[in-house]
């Protein structure tokens, strides 16, 4: 499912495992030799990420019709019943501040503050009646978000081969939605809006590769972040009385300097 929803990510990602794999074999002057034995380091990241929903339905959602206010932005019909909630991603950008702490020889902290811009979608197919016709409609959603993020990591390095050295890292971050207040205040033409809770938790989970050159360390990553809350605020809607949970997902490559 990974592969299918994101391959741009992934065929990246291995190209640059196999660009790391070719210089590993090669010997070559050690640049950087001090560098891991400073107590800290600073940089900054650049990132393209995918985010998406992880959705749960409510039970027997499609047995519910809704009408009047319920589907106020359905015209022309009398009364909808929701047939599946799909949800659609689309690339964004993240940037950030390092801030690495060594722990050991093998172990680092990293606190990486940033800024995540993207947008999602949610798709509703519903079946519609309006006086005797029935039809089968499709609606789009765009939920465009600004998160600024606080996550701290454990980041696990491999031996270094000559200048490069592979490495893991996880850890957890705390994510605030800073658009998500005025999203909630506006309505479009009479559409409705489905509002998200502003704050999330996310468990984060990556590996990457770090590449030692003349005056600077450059990082390549792949990481994958999961969100622990229910993002979906109930309003009695065909939007969002199907859905039970509703959490968010991302996937981030990126570049880090330092």
């Amino acid at each position: 499912m990974i592969l299918k929803k994101h391959p741009y990510l992934i065929a990246a990602f291995f190209i640059l495992l196999l660009i790391s794999n070719l210089q590993a074999q090669k010997s070559r002057p050690l640049n950087l030799i001090q560098y891991d034995h400073n107590p800290y380091n600073f940089g900054f990241t650049l990132g393209l990420n995918q985010m998406l929903f992880t959705i749960n339905h409510m039970p027997l959602y499609n047995d519910s019709v809704y009408s009047g206010t319920a589907i106020n932005d359905i015209t022309p019909a009398d009364s909808a019943s929701l047939q599946s909630v799909e949800s659609n991603s689309n690339f964004g950008f993240t940037i950030g501040i390092v801030s690495n702490l060594r722990l050991g020889q093998y172990f680092d902290l990293r606190f990486i503050p940033s800024l995540s811009f993207g947008e999602r979608d949610l798709t509703y197919t519903a079946a519609t009646t309006f006086y005797t016709a029935h039809d089968t409609v499709l609606i789009r959603k765009p939920l465009q978000s600004t998160f600024v993020e606080f996550p701290f990591y454990i980041k696990y390095k491999s031996k270094r081969m000559n200048n490069t050295r592979a490495y893991l890292i996880g850890g957890a971050k705390y994510s605030l939605d800073l658009i998500s207040d005025a999203r909630r205040k506006e309505k479009a033409g009479g559409a409705e809006i489905v509002k998200l809770h502003r704050n999330d938790l996310y468990l984060d989970l990556g590996a990457g590769f770090d590449f030692y050159n003349e005056y600077f360390k450059l990082g390549v990553e792949i990481k994958m972040s999961y969100g622990l809350n229910n993002l979906i605020k109930k309003e009695g809607t065909i939007y969002t009385e199907g859905i039970d949970r509703l959490r968010s997902k991302i996937f981030t490559l990126s570049l880090t300097f330092e």
